[in-house]
C-alpha cells in the first residue's frame, strides 16, 4: 500500500493541543514557554485550564495558529518529551 503524501490539514489552521500533567505551581508557565518557542504569536490569555476531579492533574488547552506539519510535529515532540507532561492530545 502506498504511503500518503499529503496532509489532512490545510495550513495555516487553528489547532488545539491538550497537555496533561501533575499539578505543579510552574506547570502552566513551563508549558507556555514550550508552546511559545514553536508558536511565538500564541496569545497566553487564550489558554484553557481545567483541574482533574481530584485536583492532582491539570489539563491545559493551547489553540495555536499552526503554519506547517513540521511546526506541529516539533511542538508535539517537545511537549511529549517534557518530564512534567503525562499526556498530549
Amino acid at each position: 500500500m502506498p504511503e500518503p503524501t499529503g496532509s489532512l490539514l490545510a495550513f495555516p489552521t487553528e489547532f488545539p493541543l491538550k497537555v496533561l500533567g501533575k499539578r505543579h505551581e510552574r506547570f502552566a508557565q513551563t508549558m507556555l514557554a514550550v508552546v511559545m518557542r514553536h508558536a511565538p504569536y500564541f496569545r497566553p490569555e487564550t489558554i484553557e485550564m481545567r483541574p482533574s476531579r481530584e485536583g492532582q492533574y491539570l489539563s491545559l488547552t493551547f489553540t495555536i495558529n499552526a503554519v506547517s506539519r513540521e511546526q506541529l510535529d516539533a511542538l508535539y515532540q517537545e511537549l511529549c518529551d517534557h518530564p512534567m507532561v503525562t499526556m498530549v492530545l
